[in-house]
């Protein structure tokens, strides 16, 4: 069973940065693709980035793209979001999600990002606020 903690929300001013993290501290998967979504209130939760096995396969939304980089520290289990140019829009409740793959997803050298239905294991989520 996959343990998903995340942590690096709070509130920042319009143009600011932050960085978001989440630590898998449970069980392993071979083959695995990550999701971050945010969900706004009164707005249904957006996917807005993913990452694959191989690290190197990333894909992002429109809405972030340019502005927002996701990355993965294998060794410590852990997936980043750094979050710039912040904008009030952005604000929400981040989650990342984890996913068991086949291997030739986990190492294609993209990632097409996948509707919430599709994630098997979800953060508990960090509220982000972009606000002057």
């Amino acid at each position: 069973q996959l343990r998903l903690v995340e942590s690096g929300g709070g509130l920042v001013e319009p143009g600011g940065s932050l960085k978001l993290s989440c630590i898998n501290s449970g069980s392993t998967l071979d083959y695995y693709v990550i999701g971050w979504f945010r969900e706004a209130p009164g707005k249904d939760r957006e996917r807005i980035s993913c990452i694959n096995r191989s690290g190197t396969g990333v894909g992002y939304a429109e809405s972030v793209k340019g502005r927002f980089t996701v990355s993965r520290d294998d060794a410590e289990n852990t997936v980043y979001l750094q979050m710039n140019n912040l904008e009030p829009q952005d604000t929400a409740v981040y989650y990342c999600a984890w996913r068991s793959v086949d291997a030739s997803m986990a190492y294609q050298p993209y990632c097409a990002l996948m509707m919430e239905e599709a994630y098997d294991y979800w953060s508990q989520g960090t509220q982000v606020t972009v606000s002057s």
